[in-house]
């Protein structure tokens, strides 16, 4: 069965287009586009008029490229941003006259099981429990389990919202550092009341942040999604980015040949979320999965 996934977050809106035969996935194309439809929600709780026409614009895109390709069914999931914001009905409408289906708003527990799913998919059991760490734009998942969910928390702690929120300087100064932190920290803690944050065999981090650090932490000339898959990154080593980063201004950050221009503005607050959680767990290194939640919807259309 050829499938069409569709993942809207808070800063970035990414397609997968795959083959599915049991539980074999061939992916046939991947791609993603930041859109920042999270823009202000933290502070408005309303989606920036800005925000739905561009990431309406990255669908039209989508759409022609589902139509292109075959595909025979379609699951669209949207995450914190859009539970978030009380003017979601306009951004919905929009997504269902483009594609003809009803999108979902998926809740923290949904987007965490998903994201566990396709993380888990490319590494042996043995290597489990695993501690399954979504970093996105509002949210960040925290997901415990071998084969499945066992536990799972999704806290408001996210690059964009917490940019947003306490990044205001170029470069950042040490007093928005701290403050950040302290959110951060209150907020792995809520995660830790819930989920066994350092009783996993391995960590695995994945989404955009965590690859972005991972190159970074690997000196790649470019992103390489084939380098970064499966690389173990020491907590050393995520320190370091993230103090790097943190104290980069907007146009050094812009000049990394591994940065992505839409994550210039974000990486260092998820930077930083990550090395709070790398010190939070005591874990001494992560994978960094390029399969997530995007793999775990696409699996999820052919159960």
């Amino acid at each position: 069965m050829r499938v069409a996934a569709i993942d809207c977050g808070t800063n970035s809106i990414r397609l997968l287009i795959a083959d599915i035969e049991g539980n074999n996935l061939r992916e046939v194309i991947r791609t993603m586009e930041i859109v920042r439809l999270g823009q202000g929600v933290d502070e408005t709780g309303a989606f920036h008029p800005d925000a739905i026409t561009r990431t309406l614009a990255a669908l039209d895109g989508f759409a022609r490229e589902i139509t292109k390709r075959g595909v025979e069914k379609i699951r669209f999931c949207a995450t914190s941003a859009t539970r978030d914001a009380t003017n979601r009905h306009l951004f919905i409408d929009g997504v269902r006259e483009r594609l003809g289906i009803e999108p979902e708003v998926i809740s923290g527990d949904e987007e965490a099981r998903l994201s566990f799913i396709g993380a888990i998919q490319d590494l042996n059991p043995s290597d489990g429990p695993f501690l399954v760490v979504d970093i996105g734009g509002g949210s960040t998942e925290f997901v415990f389990g071998t084969t499945a969910v066992e536990s799972a928390k999704s806290v408001n702690i996210g690059c964009v919202r917490m940019s947003e929120r306490h990044f205001k300087s170029n470069p950042v100064t040490h007093e928005e550092i701290e403050l950040a932190r302290s959110d951060i920290q209150a907020a792995i803690a809520v995660a830790g009341a819930v989920v066994p944050i350092m009783e996993a065999k391995t960590l695995i981090a994945v989404a955009g942040t965590a690859t972005t650090v991972a190159a970074a932490a690997l000196n790649l000339a470019e992103y390489d999604r084939y380098a970064i898959h499966l690389a173990r990154i020491s907590a050393a080593h995520v320190h370091d980015v993230a103090s790097m980063l943190a104290g980069m201004n907007r146009n050094q950050r812009a000049a990394l040949g591994y940065m992505h221009p839409g994550r210039v503005d974000v990486i260092a607050a998820g930077a930083l979320v990550l090395s709070e959680i790398m010190k939070a767990t005591g874990a001494s290194h992560f994978v960094a999965s390029e399969t997530d939640i995007l793999d775990g919807v696409a699996r999820s259309i052919a159960q």
